[in-house]
This record gives C-alpha cells, structure tokens and sequence, in this order.
C-alpha cells in the first residue's frame, strides 16, 4: 500500500480565505492518500503582515496560493517567492480573466468584493479580528467579550476552528493546556462565554504531531510526540474539562467545519429561545 504523501501548503489572503480553503481543499480531494499540511493567513493587507507570511512560508517550504487584489502586494510576494524557488498560483486570476475577457470589462481591485458591505459582513470582519487578537492564549481577560473560548491542548484545531466560527460572526478565542502550567486565573473565572474543551484521542494526537514535526524537519524524539507524554497530557486536559463542567467535543476524526458546525449547534441550545 503507498505510503501517504504530505506537503506543505501556504494560503494568503487578504480576505477570509474561505475562497482559497474551499479551492485547496477540493483539488486535493482528487488525489489519493495526499495530505496538505495547511498554513492559513488571513487579512494581509500590508508589506509588514507579508514580511511575517514569508517568513512563515521560508520556514516550511511548499506551494503559496493567494488572493491578494493589492497589485503591489502581490508583485511583493510574487518576487520573494520566485528569489526562494517557491511556486506560487493566484487562484482567482483565470477566472477573474475570462469574466473580463467575455464581458470587456476590467475587473476591480477591491478588496474582498464578494462581500457586501451590510451589518452582517461588518460583524463577521470584527468576529475574525477578534479571533486574531485572542488566538493561542493572547488577551486573555478580552475573552469576557467572547462568544466561545475554545480550550485544549497543542494540535487540536484550535486556531482554525475560531477562524471558520468568525466567518460566521462568532467572536471565538481559545487557550492553550501547556504540560507544566496551569491555565490562567481568568478563564477559570469565565460566565458569560461558553467554553468549550476539545478532546482528542492520544493515538491520533501522536499522529497529527509527528506529521508536523515530519513537516518541519524537526527532531520527533521529544515529549511533544513521546506517546506516554502525550497520553499524560491528554489525560490532564481531560480532567479539567470534567472538573470544570465544560461541554467536550472530541476532534479526534472531526474536520474543522464539523467542529465549528458541532460548537454552533451547542451555542444555539444555549440562546434561549
């Protein structure tokens, strides 16, 4: 049986990258046993998130897709991917030809212009900042302000899955479970969030961090893939989210849409009726 093949894919967007997401995703579902290790960056609109992006890309060598409607931006890009041997593909631009072609007219340079501009587009722009400024543990005390604090240890979906709920509006930070340190004082204290505590299996969580050391060329005899480490860990995580009454939702073989979609479901019990 061939062994699965596993290559780095960096997505830059200026947007929400839902575009790039869905294109990746359903080129790669034609290939059998292929898995892309996704690096997403949203909203970059500037030369200072790009320089930060590159050094991300450098770091994991693979393919670079973007959306970027900024000219000078994507020339930016375009030249320090090129000077680094790294292949790159402006996933809007055949289309974005041909319906200028066939209609004679140019097309725009706008931003995100398949959003309109209405309340709704505004609350899931903010929604995603919030998810920015509260990924990984940041501004802990701002997540007073969230709809849903997602908890668990490294390497269950945590970042993405807030992503995906922002584009649905949904203000969502999460927080790390770090072996050796304990969580912090506020999120213990939180009442008007939900908090939600993402499980997942040791076997698989042993799985998904040897494919990201494996992915950055890293040393994987260390306790962030040691088995009986990672068991500890989870056993920890497992614990508390018992202790804390928090609803669990287990990330073992859940895609980040089914998470986000199972997290919603929970959000909506909850909102009286």
């Amino acid at each position: 049986m061939r062994l699965s093949v596993y290559f780095n894919v960096h997505l830059v967007s200026d947007s929400t990258g839902e575009t790039l997401n869905a294109v990746m995703r359903a080129a790669t579902a034609q290939f059998e046993r292929v898995q892309a290790l996704e690096h997403n960056y949203y909203l970059v609109r500037s030369e200072k998130q790009l320089a930060r992006v590159m050094r991300e890309i450098e770091g994991a060598p693979g393919l670079v897709w973007y959306t970027l409607a900024d000219e000078e931006l994507r020339a930016s890009l375009e030249a320090q991917c090129r000077a680094a041997g790294i292949p790159t593909l402006p996933v809007l631009d055949p289309a974005v030809h041909m319906l200028s072609r066939h209609l004679g007219i140019v097309a725009s340079e706008r931003v995100a212009g398949q959003h309109s501009l209405n309340q709704e587009y505004f609350d899931r722009i903010e929604a995603v900042d919030f998810a920015l400024r509260h990924d990984d543990g940041q501004n802990v005390e701002g997540l007073k302000q969230a709809d849903v604090v997602l908890v668990g240890v490294s390497r269950t979906s945590k970042t993405p899955t807030c992503v995906y709920l922002a584009n649905r509006g949904i203000r969502a930070g999460n927080i790390p479970l770090v072996p050796g340190l304990a969580p912090p004082p506020t999120l213990m204290e939180l009442k008007r969030p939900m908090v939600v505590g993402l499980k997942i299996s040791a076997e698989r969580l042993v799985q998904i961090r040897r494919q990201r050391l494996m992915s950055l060329r890293e040393d994987q005899d260390t306790d962030y893939a040691d088995e009986e480490a990672v068991r500890s860990e989870v056993t920890q995580a497992n614990r508390l989210f018992q202790r804390m009454k928090w609803p669990v939702i287990d990330v073992s073989r859940r895609s980040v849409e089914e998470t986000a979609a199972a997290i919603l479901n929970k959000l909506n019990e909850r909102r009286p009726i």
